[in-house]
């Protein structure tokens, strides 16, 4: 029974994320102690540091693509938990046509980075080089994107809570609902600033990959294909912020209740504040 409420939903990303970082520390490891850190036949002879694809094009490939299965698996399992919570009132609900939307791209541009990592994953450099450049290009661009529709909706959302934190009503809040108003708001915030950041950085640094990729300057390339890829937990990470408050929301007279446009628009103008469907949320159990 105490393993049943440990266990939750943010234990998603953080198991995609130990196992990624499980995968780029095993490759890095085999080619610094059994390859012994020299390059590969079927590379550039010059270089000092190999693609972490080359590493995965030799003897460690079965765990290559074992793993990206697993980190993807989890991954995705973590976006469609956030949209099944938000559907249940676990979570701040989606209440527009446009925040569903924007839900609905960030799963689906998620399973084309999931093809994309383990189609590459495949598809080595070894013997299939351009199309593992083109799945490349597919992870890398499905994942942005993915987490640019996150940001996006997580704005919307934030936007959409601002009314009732602002309200000079709110003082006629049960001082427990108010709190978790409140809480909620912070998270949402915390999340998209994460994600924000790491989008950001992860873009400049994918088209700094890219460009040294194309000019032949392989060593340069290699450098950073290393550090976007680990930059790459953190965002797998920040889903952890997006789920853990669903610990507190168990009960079902803590859930949220659902709003429909038109009672969006009322709480915009300053009517009556959405309010939660009951008592205090619940921080016991997970599920």
């Amino acid at each position: 029974m105490a393993a049943k409420g440990f266990i939750s939903y943010w234990w998603l990303p953080i198991i995609s994320a130990l196992v990624w970082v499980g995968i780029l520390l095993g490759l890095l490891l085999h080619w610094l102690i059994d390859d012994h850190g020299q390059p590969y036949p079927y590379q550039n002879q010059d270089v000092k540091v190999v693609y972490i694809s080359n590493v995965g094009a030799g003897t460690l490939k079965p765990l290559f693509i074992a793993g990206s299965c697993v980190v993807c698996l989890f991954l995705d399992l973590s976006m469609l938990a956030a949209r099944w919570l938000r559907h249940r009132g676990r979570l701040v609900p989606n209440s527009t046509t446009g925040e569903k939307v924007l839900a609905v791209l960030t799963i689906f541009f998620a399973v084309v980075g999931t093809a994309g990592l383990i189609l590459l994953s495949i598809f080595d450099t070894k013997n299939h080089k351009r199309l593992h450049y083109l799945f490349l290009l597919f992870f890398l661009a499905g994942y942005m994107l993915s987490a640019i529709c996150t940001c996006w909706e997580y704005q919307r959302l934030g936007i959409s809570m601002w009314p009732l934190l602002t309200t000079g009503r709110r003082r006629n809040f049960v001082a427990n609902e108010s709190i978790a108003e409140h809480r909620e708001h912070r998270d949402l915030r915390t999340s998209f600033w994460a994600k924000l950041a790491v989008v950001l950085v992860e873009v400049s640094l994918a088209i700094a990959f890219i460009a040294t990729n194309f000019t032949n300057k392989d060593e340069v390339a290699a450098i950073l294909e290393w550090v976007v890829a680990f930059l790459f937990t953190f965002f797998i990470l920040s889903f952890v912020i997006d789920l853990y408050p669903a610990v507190a929301t168990k009960s079902h007279a803590a859930r949220y209740d659902k709003r429909s446009p038109h009672e969006m628009e009322e709480a915009s103008g300053a009517t009556t504040p959405r309010r939660y469907n009951g008592n205090a949320p619940n921080a016991t159990g997970a599920f």
